[in-house]
C-alpha cells in the first residue's frame, strides 16, 4: 500500500481506542451493540466472550542476539532511519539507550520499506509504572502490511475484552492463551506473515493469514484475517488488493518502548 494511501487508512484503522467501553475494574469491559463477526457467535469486542487462559512463560528470553543473515534490521538501537510518520514526515518516537519510545500525539510510524510474506521479530514492553486499565494500559499495535493488527497491549492482570487482548487479531480473534508479563519487562513478539492474493481478474483467492508467537507461546496459528482490523467494525477485502504494504506501530498515547526489530523474507521451497 502506497505512503498517501495508509495515511487516509489509519483515521479508519482499529484505534483500540477506549472510548465508549466501560474501563471499571467491576464492569464488564467491551461492548454488545457492536455487529456479529462473521462465522463466530460473539459481537465485535464482546465483553463476554471466554477470558483466554493465563500462560505463565519462560522467565528468560533469547534477546539481542542478532538478526539471521538474511533478515532487514529495522531498528538497531540507534536511530528511526529505516522508519517514518504514516504521512510520510520524519518518525518522531524517542530512542535512547537501545530502544525506541512511543511519543504521545506524534502519531503512528511506519517502515520507509514495503514487505508481503515474511518473519518478522520485536522486542517490546509497556510501562513499568501502571496507568489505566483495560484498553488504556500499555496500548500500541503491529500492523501488517499497514492494516492488518496484532495487539500489543499490558494484559498482566489487565481485563479487557478478549479480541483486543495482547497477540489477539483486533476485533478478530482472541489469542489462545495470555502470556504477558509483568510491566515494564520486555517481551518477544514472533510474527509468521503470508499476505493476501488476489487473480488477474482482481478476485481474493488467498486471505492473509498470521502465526503470532509471544514469549515463547503460540497465541494464533496459521488464523486467516477476516480483512482489514478495525474498532467496533466488521470488515472485508472489499477495495483493499494490496499484497504488500508497510510495517506500522501505533501511537495510542501509552509510552511503549520496542527494540530489536527485524524482518526477513518467507522464500518458496524449490527458489534460491
Amino acid at each position: 500500500m502506497q505512503n498517501n494511501s495508509f495515511a487516509a487508512l489509519t483515521g479508519l484503522l482499529c484505534g483500540c481506542l477506549c472510548l465508549g467501553v466501560s474501563c471499571h475494574a467491576d464492569s464488564p469491559v467491551g461492548y454488545t451493540d457492536t455487529p456479529i463477526i462473521p462465522g463466530q457467535k460473539w459481537h465485535v469486542h464482546d465483553p463476554n466472550r471466554p477470558q483466554p487462559k493465563i500462560v505463565t512463560p519462560a522467565e528468560t528470553f533469547s534477546h539481542g542476539a542478532g538478526a539471521p543473515s538474511d533478515a532487514t534490521v529495522l531498528f538497531d538501537g540507534k536511530d528511526l532511519s529505516k522508519w517514518q510518520h504514516s504521512n510520510g514526515s520524519p518518525a518522531r518516537w524517542k530512542v535512547q539507550n537501545g530502544y525506541f519510545e512511543v511519543a504521545p500525539k506524534t502519531g503512528n510510524i511506519q517502515t520507509k520499506e514495503e514487505f508481503q510474506d515474511f518473519q518478522l521479530h520485536v522486542e517490546f514492553a509497556s510501562p513499568e509504572v501502571v496507568k489505566g486499565n483495560s484498553q488504556g494500559r500499555g496500548n500500541s499495535g503491529i500492523f501488517l502490511l499497514g492494516q492488518y493488527e496484532v495487539q500489543v497491549l499490558d494484559c498482566y492482570q489487565n481485563i479487557t475484552y478478549p479480541d483486543g487482548q495482547l497477540g489477539a487479531l483486533y476485533g478478530q480473534y482472541p489469542p489462545l492463551a495470555n502470556p504477558a508479563k509483568k510491566p515494564g519487562e520486555w517481551q518477544s513478539y514472533d510474527v509468521i506473515f503470508e499476505a493476501p492474493r488476489w487473480d488477474t481478474n482482481g478476485n481474493l483467492i488467498k486471505k492473509a493469514a498470521v502465526t503470532v508467537i509471544v514469549n515463547g507461546v503460540v497465541l494464533q496459528h496459521r488464523r486467516e484475517f477476516l480483512g482489514p482490523c478495525r474498532h467496533r467494525e466488521n470488515t472485508s477485502y472489499d477495495g483493499v488488493k494490496s499484497s504488500r504494504g508497510p510495517i506500522a506501530l501505533q501511537d495510542h498515547g501509552d509510552l511503549v518502548r520496542f527494540r530489536n526489530i527485524w524482518i526477513r523474507p518467507l522464500g518458496e521451497i524449490d527458489k534460491p
